[in-house]
């Protein structure tokens, strides 16, 4: 695995436990506010963390952590990810996955060997703005619904979420994402942050006016919908 770093302790990236977060290298995508710029362009960097190291780690915090929460980057790009979710299930681990849900095959091998417990994937826009939001001009959206439709109908806890920018989001996104999630599904809008270290430097975030307006839109069909973190 291509693990560039670790965050030892969250109550915020797995709900309901207190996890570590295993962050890998790598992305297929290239959304112009990714906060985590480093991990995408430097996938083959040098200064990657042994596993053994993060697995020592793992088991002498046990007593304390949990849930493991991996990201990225994209995790599903990682050859060996299954054998290492494999490995930390050794450790009697709850196991949360972060994906932009461009790798539906790996999803589905993952949710089929009771590998994860908890999958969170990133809904970039609607589907006529996904080639933008996503930085990828040739992107296959009918594998970002195929992959909605393995999570929504796996047994296991997940959610849908949007980063939301205001150069690259209108209401005609949240028009679209409410026709392509379940009534059932939980799904939240998150406002960009500029973290310092994104892939096009400028954007900005909404007002609490807009989000609340683009939560409207996709409510009126899918209850579970929230704003997170503002």
């Amino acid at each position: 695995m291509n693990i560039c770093g670790y965050r030892k302790t969250t109550l915020l990236d797995y709900p309901g436990h207190v996890a570590a977060t295993v962050f890998t290298s790598g992305c297929n995508f290239r959304c112009p506010f990714c906060h985590n710029s480093d991990l995408v362009l430097n996938a083959s960097s040098s200064n990657l963390i042994p596993e053994e190291e993060l697995f020592n780690f793992l088991r002498k915090r046990k007593n304390v952590l949990s849930g493991i929460c991996i990201t990225g980057g994209e995790p599903t790009l990682q050859t060996d990810l299954i054998e290492f979710i494999k490995k930390i299930r050794l450790l009697d681990y709850k196991i949360k996955l972060d994906t932009n849900g461009y790798g539906p095959e790996i999803i589905s091998d993952l949710l089929e060997q009771n590998l994860i417990d908890y999958i969170a994937m990133d809904i970039k826009s609607g589907l006529s703005n996904y080639s933008r939001v996503s930085g990828i001009s040739n992107i296959n959206t009918d594998t970002i619904l195929k992959s909605i439709i393995i999570i929504e109908t796996s047994t296991i806890e997940y959610e849908f979420r949007t980063t939301v920018v205001k150069e690259l989001h209108s209401k005609e996104d949240f028009h679209e994402i409410s026709k392509m999630i379940s009534p059932k599904s939980s799904y939240y809008i998150q406002s960009f942050k500029d973290s310092g270290n994104i892939l096009t430097p400028g954007l900005s975030s909404c007002n609490t006016e807009t989000l609340n307006e683009y939560l409207s839109i996709v409510k009126a069909t899918i209850p579970n919908s929230f704003l997170r973190g503002v």
